[in-house]
């Protein structure tokens, strides 16, 4: 550790000593039970806390009324019974000599009406959010009342909780759609604008008291048509600072649509850190304590930020997600062993896609309750174990076989890992994915993993190990066979990433499958020169594929004019005229048409590679079965089905069918982190 690094001094924001510059800014997991911050919530928390983090910042967009109901799991601060569980969560983050702060909002209109209790959404004018899709009625003197009212009661829960602070949030909710001109295009004079914030604010400050910190994250600069300009959003923070407000956590654009929240919340393919002079900018001009978040999900670029005074505290949240111990491992000189954060953005859309956040590759975030950040090592004999397979699942296996101490080997048949990561990671907009794979490569290697690439492992190689267990992790291949006419003339979205089917001329992509694979494949075409057409069963277009990561490939789309065909499946391709001709017909009529291309890619997920598997299945003690109650409860694997078997087989991510990254890693997690010393075999209990 440097004793020096900026990243670890001290900050003083006026009473509340941090023990160092690093945040994870407000945002909502949507880990809460009931609207409470409840055991989920808190130990997810408290994983960070443990992991040094000097401040986190809990209720992303915790809201003050019923009339602004959750919209992806919001913490319910009207609620008196909500106090008892901010309590326990504070204490349990101040033991481990954290700051806790909770953001405080009303969302106007970005919820919806057709949820909680029913009730109309307010706003300063009845325009309809794009994202949630419900139309606010106008708000009325009597609302606002009611709303200032309920801002001061929710304030005043959170300091009886013991919080450190509050944030309150004014970008893309109800404070700023008053302040904007966008949102309130009637609303005169940036004075009258930004009236109804200036007494939310002095309200709250008058009720908490002058010693409890409140701050405000602020869109500054709406940066589009009609929005917010920076000479008014500087002139309104300079008013809300004389009303009582501690620090500013600075926002540049708005949030109302997919296209602009990606902006805000750059994913993978966008650059490091796009607002860092914004915000310095902004420091200068306000001389107030300044935190900010958007991209900075390496260590490197933190630093830079607080060692030239851009910024005094610096948001690593996605990166939090990703590792919550990286400030653990920055102090004690580890920062090459930091699990990185790759920008995937699956954190955001699995919170709408299922239900709540979750890393792309480190699946305990969220399930602290059942899975470790850290590995503990057994204690006992290790086992002999056998990974195949060096892609997310195998490598992930791997990783935390060796880390607890078990002497593992890894087949790869390539001589790279990665497996399908490889080729995801041949799209420009997705090549940090393979983060993903180099630092399970690391961590492997530092754990005394034996890495074999280059090696089709067959079932005389395995049975040469003498193993206990054999995890498989083989992975898929593209599902290709499905058409009843020329399905010896299609391509598939592997041929394209891999390199080998690019070019010019007319291409249809296929899509059954939904995900990101087909899309990457329309973009390498499109920005070769190909003209594309892209068509899928599907009523929406790549449904798989989450608000952060879609305006990415549609600005593609755009730019390239690739047509798209929804509800439309692909039933043939024949040969004619030197070209081809592929029929779609419709999912909704009894009608067919054909289109003239030189090419047809289609993308339909994999099916397992599994011939190794059946290969081995007769010589398994447990012919490949596994306790589904023990693996979700973290216990070791016990089945013998067959007790002359040699080891216990298991097959993992792709190699048991298509899924997505996450999925792969968590097989993996759950099964091995619960795997003791040889010793458990007899009966001992699992380490």
């Amino acid at each position: 550790m440097r004793e020096d690094d900026p990243l670890l001094r001290p900050y003083h924001l006026r009473r509340l000593r941090l023990a160092n510059r690093i945040v994870s800014t407000s945002h909502e997991p949507a880990y809460s039970e009931d609207g409470l911050p409840k055991g989920r919530y808190r130990r997810y928390h408290v994983e960070k806390a443990r992991g040094g983090v000097g401040l986190t910042m809990i209720g992303g967009s915790a809201v003050v009324s019923r009339d602004s109901p959750p919209a992806f799991g919001n913490l319910q601060l009207h609620r008196d019974e909500i106090v008892p569980w901010l309590r326990e969560l504070t204490d349990a983050v101040h033991e481990h000599g954290t700051a806790v702060m909770c953001q405080v909002t009303h969302l106007g209109r970005r919820s919806s009406n057709f949820t909680g209790d029913w009730l109309p959404l307010v706003h300063p004018s009845p325009q309809r959010e794009p994202a949630h899709r419900s139309v606010p009625k106008i708000a009325e003197p009597w609302d606002l009342e009611r709303i200032l009212a309920d801002y001061v009661s929710a304030a005043q829960r959170c300091a009886a909780a013991g919080l450190d602070g509050i944030e309150l949030q004014s970008y893309g909710h109800l404070l700023d759609s008053f302040l904007s001109p966008r949102t309130n295009p009637d609303g005169g004079t940036l004075d009258e604008r930004m009236a109804f914030p200036r007494r939310v604010i002095t309200a709250v400050r008058a009720a908490v008291g002058p010693e409890f910190i409140m701050g405000i994250r602020m869109a500054l600069d709406e940066s589009c048509a009609g929005g917010l300009p920076l000479a008014e959003g500087l002139a309104a923070a300079h008013c809300y600072l004389a009303d009582g407000i501690d620090f500013l956590s600075t926002i540049k654009g708005t949030i109302d649509n997919d296209a602009a929240l990606a902006r805000v919340i750059p994913p993978m393919g966008e650059p490091s850190a796009p607002f860092l002079e914004f915000t310095a900018a902004v420091k200068r001009e306000l001389g107030i304590p300044v935190m900010h978040a958007a991209r900075i999900a390496d260590v490197a670029t933190a630093r830079h930020a607080v060692a030239e005074g851009m910024l005094d505290l610096v948001g690593m949240t996605r990166a939090h997600l990703a590792d919550p111990h990286l400030v653990a491992k920055i102090r004690s000189g580890q920062e090459d062993r930091i699990r990185p954060c790759v920008g995937a953005s699956y954190c955001l859309d699995a919170i709408y896609s299922d239900g709540a956040a979750k890393c792309v590759h480190n699946p305990a975030t969220g399930r602290e309750g059942t899975l470790p950040h850290e590995l503990s090592p057994i204690h006992g004999a290790p086992r002999r174990i056998v990974v195949v397979g060096a892609g997310p699942a195998g490598l992930e296996a791997a990783r935390v076989l060796g880390g607890r101490g078990h002497e593992v080997v890894l087949f790869e048949a390539g001589q790279d890992p990665g497996g399908q990561l490889l080729l995801a990671a041949r799209s420009p907009r997705r090549r940090d994915l393979l983060g993903i794979v180099d630092w399970r490569v690391r961590e492997a290697k530092q754990a005394g993993v034996r890495l074999r690439f280059g090696v089709l492992a067959e079932p005389e190689d395995i049975r040469a190990e003498r193993p206990d267990m054999v995890i498989l992790a083989t992975g898929g291949s593209p599902a290709r066979e499905f058409l009843g006419e020329g399905g010896e003339l299609i391509e598939d979205s592997w041929d394209v990433l891999s390199g080998g089917a690019q070019g010019t001329g007319d291409v249809l992509v296929y899509d059954e499958h939904g995900a990101n694979q087909a899309l990457d494949a329309a973009e390498v075409l499109a920005n070769a020169g190909a003209h594309v057409r892209y068509a899928t069963p599907e009523r929406t277009l790549a449904p798989d594929v989450g608000a952060m990561i879609a305006p990415g490939y549609l600005k593609v789309f755009a730019e390239h004019g690739v047509r798209t065909t929804l509800a439309e499946r692909l039933v043939g391709v024949r040969r004619a005229d030197g070209r081809l001709r592929a029929r779609l017909r419709s999912e909704y009529a009894e009608q067919e048409h054909e289109i003239t291309v030189d090419r047809v890619v289609t993308e339909r997920g994999t099916l397992p590679n599994d011939e190794l598997y059946f290969a081995l299945l007769p010589e398994s003690s447990n012919l490949g079965e596994i306790d589904h109650t023990a693996l979700l409860a973290g216990r070791e694997q016990r089945v013998v089905a067959n007790p002359a078997g040699e080891f216990a087989l298991f097959r993992i991510g792709d190699a048991v069918t298509s899924r997505n990254i996450h999925a792969a890693v968590l097989d993996a997690l759950r099964l091995c982190s619960a795997i003791g010393p040889r010793e458990a075999q007899k009966g001992a209990p699992a380490q």
